[in-house]
């Protein structure tokens, strides 16, 4: 069973099921000095961590990482120039690119493309998944029409979806980004943290329930998805 817990902004901390039968837990973009998150760096002193993937080295997503994984001993997952970045300060990192799977044992991580910037490689997205759920998070991005690509090819369970505009995917394209994923379920990321990307999440729930088969999950900071339900 996987679990799900938004950190606000676009930090996630995810429980799977490993393909060695064990729970991993697993971070994604942990800007945890977030000004909406519900927990602190310090909170994850002595907290096991196996990954923590970073789509792009922005300060709002590469946030926390090095201390975390200094904390919690997890290997840093991302794009190569920025696993070589958090290598030099003395962290484990795995860099990989965008294309196949990742050699990684116990879990399913493949980065995808994502329309954005970055200071170091390119700006990705991630499918990581395990033996109960595969999760996309899609990063920072405008919509692309690959997307229908990755539902294809990785069949996420889960899409975790800018809305915020302005440097993303707003509400329309989100939309849209959700009828070529095809996942089950959609949670609303990267909004509201600022007045730059408000945007009304009540209606990406609203659009998508009508236009497609996805259940569209409104998680506040700190709220938990389990899935299957």
């Amino acid at each position: 069973m996987a679990v799900i817990r938004y950190l606000g902004h676009a930090a996630f901390d995810v429980k799977l099921v490993g393909f060695d039968g064990k729970e991993k837990r697993i971070l994604i973009d942990p800007w945890l000095e977030n000004p909406l998150s519900p927990v602190k760096v310090a909170d994850y002193r002595g907290v096991r961590v196996d990954y923590i993937i970073v789509t792009h080295d922005h300060s709002d997503h590469l946030g926390n990482a090095v201390e975390l994984a200094s904390l919690t001993r997890g290997a840093v997952v991302g794009v190569y120039e920025v696993a070589e970045k958090v290598r030099a300060q003395g962290v484990e990192a795995i860099g990989g690119n965008v294309g196949g799977v990742l050699s990684v044992d116990d879990l399913f991580i493949v980065l995808t493309p994502a329309l954005h910037s970055s200071s170091s490689g390119v700006p990705t997205g991630v499918v990581v998944g395990g033996s109960d759920a595969r999760v996309y998070h899609a990063g920072d991005t405008g919509l692309f029409g690959d997307m229908a690509l990755i539902g294809e090819l990785y069949s996420p369970d889960i899409a975790l979806l800018p809305i915020g505009g302005h440097f993303t995917m707003g509400v329309k394209e989100a939309v849209k980004a959700v009828q070529l994923l095809r996942p089950r379920v959609a949670v609303p990321m990267h909004y509201n943290t600022f007045p730059l990307i408000r945007a009304d999440p009540g209606e990406f729930k609203k659009l998508v329930e009508a236009l497609t088969p996805a259940k569209v999950a409104l998680l506040k900071p700190g709220d938990s998805l389990t899935y299957p339900a």
